[in-house]
Formats: structure tokens, sequence, C-alpha cells
């Protein structure tokens, strides 16, 4: 079903119309989750929200986009929601453990059959995940749609609301930070 014939259905709540979009996108919703917060279960949780607030928010789609545009923006904006919830949580577990009080500690299950290459990939993936999150905001969002979820560069433009040069640009300088902090976190490893 193209957009044009979906959204009026969607406007009048027609349920099969919505579970038509969420098979639709579900895939690619979940997957940009995943692309911010690195943690299948909180993007399964996160893809889940986007569509509640897909559904909520249906009428104040203005059609100046494509709908899947749309769908990408609450995505993102669900995602970075969950990174700053996360550091404040952060910060509150430092805070409480300085009191005195005990920290949860994350128990990762294994499924490879070799434990030395496992650890190693998931340590590269948390450093590299940490400085993401360290490049500033606008070059971290339009490096996780490009790289993790493959979209073209004018893609990201139309789901950032930018020029495809800006997203150019925001690339080439997410690219030279990450190179920079990669660099000097293993400069610093070796001494």
């Amino acid at each position: 079903m193209d957009e044009k014939t979906l959204i009026p259905k969607l406007l009048d709540g027609d349920h099969q119309a919505f579970r038509m979009l969420v098979d639709a996108f579900q895939e690619k919703v979940l997957n940009t989750c995943y692309g911010f917060v690195n943690n299948k279960e909180e993007a399964e949780d996160l893809s889940q929200e986007v569509f509640i607030e897909v559904f909520r928010s249906i009428g104040k789609f203005r059609g100046d986009a494509k709908l899947s545009t749309w769908i990408y923006r609450i995505a993102v904006s669900k995602s970075l929601e969950e990174i700053r919830k996360r550091k404040r949580q952060k910060r509150a577990a430092y805070f409480k453990s300085l009191i005195g009080l005990e920290g949860v500690a994350e128990v990762v299950a294994s499924t490879n059959s070799n434990p030395h290459q496992e650890l190693e990939a998931k340590q590269r993936m948390e450093i590299m995940q940490e400085m993401i999150e360290r490049i500033p905001k606008n070059q971290r969002i339009a490096f996780t749609l490009h790289k993790y979820e493959h979209l073209s560069y004018q893609e990201v433009a139309d789901i950032m609301l930018l020029s495809l040069s800006a997203v150019e640009s925001l690339m080439h300088r997410a690219k030279t930070n990450l190179k920079k902090r990669l660099t000097v976190y293993y400069k610093n490893r070796m001494i």
C-alpha cells in the first residue's frame, strides 16, 4: 500500500493499516534505535515506543516529507532521549557509589564459542560506541544513520532537515573526530 492510501487510513485509526506500517518499518526502526543504544532489548523497547508515538501523532504528520523520513525522525528522537536518560542514570549511580550504596552489575551472556574473541570484539564495540557518544550530537546522528543504518547522505539530510552538503560536512567531521579520538585512545593504552 502506498503512502497516499496508507496515511488516510492511519488518520482514521485503521488498525490493519497501522499493522501494515509496523510490518513495513519495524526492522528499520529497530536497527536505527540499536545504532544509538547498542543494546537489543533497549532497541526493541524503543522501537515499540516509536510506533506508539507514530500512532498517537499521525495527525501531526504534515506530509512535507516522506512518511519513512518522519518515522526515522521519531526513532532518532526517542533514541537520543534514551541516551540522555542513561547518562542521568550513570550520574545517579556514580553519586550513589560515592555515598556507599550498592551499584548494579551488568552480566553479559556469551553466545560465542571463543570467549577471548568475543571479549575483544565486545571491548572494541564498547570503545567505538564510547567514542561515537563523545562526538557532537549532529555528527553522531549523521554517522549513526549513515554507517549503522546504511542510509544515503540524501536520506540522512531529509531526516535531519539539513542540506546534502551539510550532511557531507558532518560526516567528514565525524570521521575525523573519531579517528583522532581512537588514535589518542590506543596510543594511551600502549604507553
